[in-house]
This record gives structure tokens, sequence and C-alpha cells, in this order.
């Protein structure tokens, strides 16, 4: 480790969640680490993130900061399909891993950086951040502490506000909505019930985005996926992008005793009523909602490294989303239910 004190931690990606993690590391909201490095292949991105967060080692290769032996381990914040690559180099260069959702794009490249991770003895964690945020956490606690009895049925939605980016039209490298959308649904899901996803039959539409209907017609933009777990549990998964009217993340869970529901729409409980009628402000940015649990998640991956521990969502997990993505994926395209087993030998 370079310095016994900091977790020196590089940055790659400038994106939108990228910066959330390098805004915790450099301004000292992470105890026991800091940013020491930011990598982006885009200049003015990587100009306009030295000057926000005041540092001055940024580069446009990755390799730059995995030759570095100051660097103890990196954020990987890139687009997926380059996560693989990126990950297995980290790991051979020794440095430990947080890599955002998805993991990779199908089973093989998950296994490429399990294997190397496992080789090299450093951690990865995936950046399941709904497993940090306090409402989610205070769900699981209820259910594992049979508030609602047996879990019978998890249905988990993500609806998000902006129109899909132009690289996301190919499904077949983007692998769409369920994947950059719906991926911490299928976490969500696995997490609350304690299993795994079996089968799943999904359809996908497009409905908001008629600019990509010519050149991609296999494109949807509005998602519904169920599913039949492993211990017998039911789970409903939709996920939407374009809808405009704000973020919105939510998630029923139905027991043979009881419910939970977790998440919301409304930025606070303030209803305004007058003469216009009535209104409450709602969530307009994931960036907003889940601003606590990024920074739980980034001080919880530190800790992992520090105390050689096994994070709370790993390789395996991000694998499983991976693979109900791709089967959920080859259910739109096929038309018919798909079964995990399929996907565990792709």
């Amino acid at each position: 480790m370079a310095d016994s004190a900091k977790i020196a931690v590089a940055v790659i990606g400038a994106g939108r969640a990228g910066m959330i993690h390098a805004r915790n590391f450099a301004w000292g909201q992470i105890n026991n680490a800091r940013l020491v490095a930011l990598v982006d292949p885009v200049d003015e991105a990587r100009q306009k993130a030295c000057q926000e967060l005041q540092l001055s080692n940024a580069w446009s290769d990755y390799r730059r900061v995995l030759d570095d032996p100051h660097v103890d381990a990196v954020v990987l914040a890139t687009p997926s399909a380059q996560h693989c690559a990126i990950a297995v180099a980290s790991a051979e260069a020794g440095k430990h891993i947080l890599c955002e959702k998805p993991m990779a794009m199908n089973v093989t490249e998950c296994d490429a950086m399990l294997a190397a991770v496992e080789k090299a003895g450093v951690i990865l964690q995936i950046g399941f951040m709904r497993r940090f945020d306090r409402d989610f956490l205070a769900a699981k606690e209820r259910i594992e502490a049979g508030e609602i009895g047996r879990v019978v049925l998890v249905k988990s939605l993500t609806y998000g506000p902006t129109t899909p980016k132009p690289w996301m039209y190919d499904i077949r490298t983007s692998n769409g909505p369920l994947s950059e959308v719906n991926s911490h649904d299928i976490d969500t899901v696995r997490w609350f019930s304690g299993s795994e996803f079996e089968e799943v039959y999904a359809i996908g539409g497009n409905y908001r985005s008629p600019q990509a209907r010519q050149q991609y017609p296999d494109f949807y933009d509005n998602v519904v996926l169920v599913a039949r777990l492993a211990n017998g549990t039911q789970a409903s998964i939709t996920g939407a992008q374009g809808v405009q009217y704000g973020y919105d993340a939510r998630c029923e869970i139905l027991g043979e005793k009881g419910l939970l529901n977790v998440g919301r729409l409304a930025a606070n409980a303030v209803v305004t009523h007058t003469v216009s009628g009535s209104r409450t402000p709602i969530v307009r940015s994931w960036m907003d909602l889940f601003l606590d649990a990024y920074r739980a998640e980034d001080e919880d991956f530190v800790r992992c490294i520090l105390d050689s521990r096994q994070p709370r969502a790993d390789g395996r997990d991000g694998k499983a989303a991976v693979m109900v993505v791709n089967a959920g994926n080859r259910s739109i395209a096929e038309r018919r239910p798909v079964r995990l087993s399929e996907e565990a030998g792709a």
C-alpha cells in the first residue's frame, strides 16, 4: 500500500457515476482513502473534472494508473462494454476494483473478471448501491426479522427521466435498458428473496425513441420482465427510459403475512395545496436519491480492502445480474420464456 494511512484511489471514467465517486474520495468524505488520479479519454470531460476536483493527475489512458505503484484501488465507471478488459488489467496490476454496474456484457466476461481477481487476490466490488441505501437496508432487515413472513413476490421498478443515449440503441453492444436501467432491480430481487432467478419472460417496446426505430428495430425503451426464482418466489421487474416526469425507483415485497413498500417518487413528504391544485416535489435524478448510498458504498469498499473481507455485492452478484439481463434480452428477441441455465453455459 502506498500510504498506510490512506487507500490511494483512481477513478476511471468521469461521467455521472464516476464523478459521484470522485467527489466522495476527493473531498474527504471517505475515511482512510484519497483520490490520487482520474482517467477519461475525452479531453473536455477530463479537464472539467480536474478543475472541479482540484486534481493534477489525470490521464486519457487507464494504463497510466495501472502502472503507478502508488495507486491501490480503482473505481471503474466506464461504459459496460469496457469493464472486462480494464478490470482484468487492473487485477493483474494488483489494484482493488469497485466496478459500476452492470459488471460486464456476458457470462464469459464475468468469468474472466472473477478468475483475474481470484488469481491476483484483490477485492472486486460491484456498484449495487441500493444495498447501502437506508430505506432498502431497513426493508431487508424487516424481511430477515420475519415481519412479513416468507417472501412470495418481489416487484421492482426503475423509470428514468432522460432519453436514451444513441450508443444504447444497439442492443448487441449495450444490452439495452434491462442492463442500463434494471440491473439494480435484478439485484434487489435476488437480495430480498434470498434466491436465484430460474426462468424469465420479458417483453419490450420502443415508445419514446422514434429516432431509433428504423436503424435499430430491436431497441426498446420500455420493458417488463416476470420471473420464477429457485426457491419459488415470484418476481416482476419493469423499466423505462425517457419518462420525463422524474426518477422513479420503488419496490414492493409481498410476504405470506404482509407487505413491505420501499422507495419513493416524492422528494419529500410535503404536499402543497392551492387554488391551482395540489403539488408535491418529485425526485429528479438517481444522483439525488442515492447520494448517501454511494458514499456508504465507497466507505465500505475501503473497509473491505483494509479488513480483507468480501464486499456486500461482489463479482458473483454482478454475474448473476448479467445472466438475467442476457436471458431477458433473449426472451424479448425470441418471444419465449428463457431458463437461466441457458445463459450459464453461454
